[in-house]
C-alpha cells in the first residue's frame, strides 16, 4: 500500500500560492500533472490529485471534476475569471495562483514528492 505524506494544502507554501478558492477537501497528493492542453488532461490526468496549469477558464475545472482533480495551481500570475472561481466553489475543487511558471511548480513538487520518500514517481507527470 502507498503512502503520501504530502497533502494539498501543503503545496500552498511550498510555491507561495495565492489562495482563489479554499474550500476543498485536503486531500494526499497521489499524483500530479502538468498540461496546458485541457483534451491531454482528459486523456491522460486521470492518477492525478494536483493540476498544474495556466488554462483560467471555467472549463479548466469541469476538466478537473471529470478526472478527479482536486487542486488547481494556475502559474504566472494569470488571471482568474470570475466563473471560474464559481465552478470551483460549486465543484469543491481548490485553485491557487502563483506567480511562478509551470516548469518551477512542477520541480518544487517534483523535489518535495521525492524528498518525503514517496514510492512511485510515474504519477508525477509533465507535459
Amino acid at each position: 500500500m502507498e503512502h503520501y505524506t504530502m497533502t494539498t494544502r501543503q503545496i500552498f507554501e511550498l510555491i507561495d500560492a495565492e489562495v482563489i478558492q479554499g474550500d476543498f477537501d485536503d486531500a494526499p497528493v497521489a499524483g500530479v500533472y502538468t498540461s496546458d492542453l485541457l483534451s491531454d488532461v482528459l486523456a491522460n490526468g486521470r492518477n492525478a490529485t494536483v493540476l498544474v496549469t495556466i488554462q483560467a477558464h471555467q472549463n479548466t475545472i469541469a476538466v478537473a471534476s471529470i478526472v478527479g482533480i482536486s487542486l488547481i495551481i494556475i502559474c504566472n500570475s494569470r488571471p482568474i475569471v470570475d466563473n471560474m472561481a464559481e465552478a470551483a466553489v460549486q465543484e469543491r475543487i481548490g485553485v491557487v495562483r502563483t506567480s511562478q511558471s509551470q516548469f518551477e511548480v512542477s520541480g518544487r513538487l517534483w523535489q518535495a514528492l521525492h524528498a518525503q520518500g514517496e514510492p512511485d514517481d510515474s504519477h508525477i507527470r509533465f507535459s
